[in-house]
């Protein structure tokens, strides 16, 4: 049965955080189930959150919920081992809305690390504004 991926021992990155204001806009925000937080990107191309599990997982479900305006237009999943090269598993092209979207994700190997990224955003400057990212699959152990 699938359920969340993202424990306390996963570790995250962000691209960039808007006018570095972390206590504001910081990465943990969307991982904090409140729905008035946000992580909110600084503008400029392909912004991208990346996650390193503590053990090898099998993705099967994205989900995302953006601040309308503020969406990624299309998005790309990146996954590898701890020691390879990133490789793709999958284009995912959201809705521009305040809704929380799920993506099924069909037949993803098993992975250590993850990479969402936002090739290209509503927003005319690139920001992207995510209130709440979730992954969801199997542990491997």
């Amino acid at each position: 049965m699938a359920a969340s991926l993202i424990c306390c021992k996963t570790r995250s990155r962000v691209s960039s955080v808007l006018n570095r204001d972390v206590k504001q806009f910081g990465k943990n925000f969307m991982f904090d189930s409140n729905e008035e937080t946000c992580w909110n990107s600084d503008q400029g191309d392909q912004q991208w959150v990346f996650l390193e599990f503590p053990e090898p997982v099998k993705v099967s479900q994205l989900r995302l919920q953006f601040q309308g305006g503020f969406s990624g237009k299309s998005c790309k999943l990146e996954g590898c081992n701890k020691e390879g090269n990133l490789e793709h598993i999958v284009d995912v092209y959201p809705e521009d809305d305040n809704s929380l979207q799920s993506f099924p994700i069909q037949d993803a190997p098993l992975v250590d690390r993850l990479k969402i990224v936002f090739t290209n955003s509503t927003d005319f400057f690139g920001r992207i504004i995510v209130y709440s990212l979730d992954v969801l699959g199997e542990r491997a152990s």
